[in-house]
């Protein structure tokens, strides 16, 4: 897969992080700060459309309500065959 630079649209690089063995990451408190973030909050990554560039937020509730509902009529994929069918992708 090729990388791509988006650096180019960015006013500026307000933190990083770096990512762990567990995939793992920190969130900087600048981050947290502009997020308004507090411990047990949920985040989500959107995909910016056409740039592909990952964005990520706080989610508010409506976000989880849609996402649980969401989820609910997903269950004809979940059974152990789908898990054993697409662990490897």
């Amino acid at each position: 897969m090729r990388k791509e630079r988006f650096t180019a649209k960015i006013k500026s690089v307000l933190a990083k992080s770096r990512v762990t063995k567990k995939y793992q990451a920190t969130i900087p408190a600048p981050v947290r700060k502009r997020l308004g973030l507090k411990a047990g909050d949920s985040i989500l990554f959107e995909e910016s459309k056409p740039t592909g560039a990952i964005i990520l937020r706080r989610a508010d509730p409506i976000d989880l309500e849609y996402l649980e509902a969401l989820e609910g009529t997903l269950s004809e994929w979940n059974s152990e065959n789908d898990d054993r069918a697409y662990r490897d992708l």
